[in-house]
């Protein structure tokens, strides 16, 4: 799906004339179909080759409408993908910084994540694969479900916390030679 105007619509044949009309048609479309950092509309906008101060005009006028909000993307990224994906603070902040958001707004939305909170997701990650891993050897399941928290973020100890918890609740004691958080 292009991200620029259409060929022959108002925008695509104003290209030479109007390029803030452009950038302006090129951000509305990106933006009626998900919300983007002002890094990814700014991208976009460099792509198609919008010149810069058309580009920053356009830019600033949407962040000052609230159109562009790097601080709501941000925290909503952090509430959908830590609650749909189960991603732990640190994957959420790399997808951010990916994204184009800056470090203060990234530390910002991620620190809003309780670490009571966090360590319950990781709990609830292991219990759903639990299952799954049960004709295994203890200490290749311990390193399957270790994998998959770290995948998705989870400091080591917290993993190790979490996974010896939950196979002591099967009956399973675990060597202590396991990192503790």
């Amino acid at each position: 799906m292009p991200d620029g105007p259409d060929e022959g619509s108002a925008a695509g044949t104003q290209a030479h004339a109007d390029p803030e009309s452009v950038a302006r048609a090129i951000c509305l479309r990106l933006l009626t179909m998900a919300p983007k950092t002002r890094a990814q509309l700014a991208e976009a906008l460099r792509k198609r080759d919008v010149p810069e101060e058309a580009a920053e005009a356009v830019l600033s006028r949407f962040s000052e409408l609230g159109l562009i909000n790097d601080e709501a993307f941000a925290e909503a990224w952090v509430d959908s993908r830590h609650h749909g994906r189960g991603l732990a603070k640190r994957a959420l902040a790399a997808e951010l910084r990916h994204r184009g958001v800056d470090s203060d707004t990234v530390n910002e939305a991620v620190e809003r994540l309780d670490p009571d909170q966090e360590a319950e997701t990781a709990r609830r990650l292991v219990e759903r694969k639990l299952a799954s891993t049960r004709s295994l050897d203890p200490q290749v399941r311990t390193r399957r479900l270790a994998g998959m928290l770290a995948r998705k973020g989870y400091p080591s100890g917290l993993a190790f916390r979490v996974i010896r918890e939950a196979l002591e609740q099967e009956g399973i004691e675990m060597e202590e030679d396991f990192p503790d958080s």
